[in-house]
Formats: structure tokens, sequence, C-alpha cells
């Protein structure tokens, strides 16, 4: 994004810019939001799940927080020239600190085709015991789904560290990693909005406290 976690901001300075610039920038449609807040709390339930049951919290962050996450970017989100910010998508694309929408079609492809490995692999080169029934399959896909996002998470930062600053790539994994509890913060009116009719965020109403971090 234009605006980099800069030397003099503090860790919370430029977490509130990224978060900003996140919002500013992709989320300008109330149907993404509203998808964003269904996928916000349903990543809540994951977080909880993952300490109960690993299988219930892969199939909620990916099947439900991620399919309706992305939608949103993928068919609710414009996509022409950005008034608001003076921007063109294509130069959104370029700039943008986590993944674009050319390496989200990439990584929800790798998620799509990892439900196939446990049948080339029953053991998963090794790692689990041979799947026998329906929860045995759906453990093992759920093994995969959680390793395909650390993996995601874990090579982004590792990019943003080397090639940015190693606290941008901090920054923005603190971003993602806690999304989900900010998302309900920002976008619990979006469904309200839409009900009003209205399609696209004027973004003149962000939060008075992250205004202040901004």
């Amino acid at each position: 994004m234009i605006s980099t976690a800069d030397r003099t901001m503090s860790f919370r300075e430029a977490l509130a810019t990224q978060r900003w610039d996140d919002h500013r920038f992709y989320h300008h449609s109330r149907i993404n939001q509203t998808l964003h807040l269904i996928s916000a709390i349903s990543f809540v339930v994951a977080y909880v799940y993952l300490f109960v049951d690993p299988v219930v919290s892969a199939f909620l962050g990916w099947g439900v927080s991620m399919v309706t996450r992305q939608s949103g970017h993928f068919f609710f989100e414009p996509k022409g020239f950005d008034r608001e910010n003076g921007v063109t998508h294509a130069y959104k694309e370029e700039i943008k600190v986590g993944y674009n929408l050319a390496r989200k079609y990439v990584l929800m492809a790798v998620w799509a085709l990892s439900t196939l490995i446990p049948w080339a692999t029953p053991t998963l080169l090794g790692l689990c015991a041979p799947w026998a029934d329906a929860y045995g399959y759906a453990h093992h896909v759920a093994v995969l789904w959680i390793a395909v996002g650390a993996v995601a998470v874990l090579l982004r930062t590792g990019w943003l560290m080397a090639t940015v600053a190693p606290r941008h790539g901090l920054v923005w994994m603190t971003k993602i990693l806690t999304d989900p509890f900010h998302d309900i913060l920002i976008y619990w009116k979006a469904p309200l909005a839409l009900l009003r009719g209205e399609l696209l965020d004027p973004m003149t109403d962000w939060p008075e406290p992250l205004r202040r971090l901004g």
C-alpha cells in the first residue's frame, strides 16, 4: 500500500495506518463489507475451535470465512478508477501490502486443490495415520488447510520483512491475525447500509479511535 510502516511511527500507529489504507482502498462495496462481517464472526468462532476441534476450525476458517471474504473482493468490490483516492485499480493491485487479487486467485486454487491430497497420500506423506472414514478424511483436509493458511501468512510476512523492513512484515502479520476482531468493529453497520440501498461506502465514518491513529 502507499502508506508503509514508516520508521517514525510507533508500531500501533503503523498498524492503524495499514488498517486504514486497507479499508479505504479495498473495501468500498457495502456487500463486500457485509461479507467481511460474516467472515469475521466465523473467523472468531474458528479461532476458538482451533483449541477444541481443528476440523471444525479449519472448515469454518476456509469453507465459510475465506470463501465469503474473498467472494466480496472477487465479485463485488469496484474494479474501476477509485475517485475517492485518485488511483486506478491496477495501481492498487501493484501496491497492495498483502495478497492482491492475483495472489488470492493462486491461494484459493492451492486451498481447493489441497482437498485432493489425502486421496493421493492417505497418510499425508507419513505425517498422519491413514484415514479410514469421512471424519478421518476431513481431519486430514483440515490439517492441510491449517498448514496452507499458516504458510500463506508466514511467506508474505517474510517477503515484506526482506523487501521492505522487518517491522513492516510484523505489522502486516499482526493486522492479518487481528482482522476478524477489527472487521466486526468497523463493518457491523454495513448490512444496515445495504438495507438503506447504499451500495458503496462514502468513506466518511471511520471510527474516531481509529481515525486518531490513522
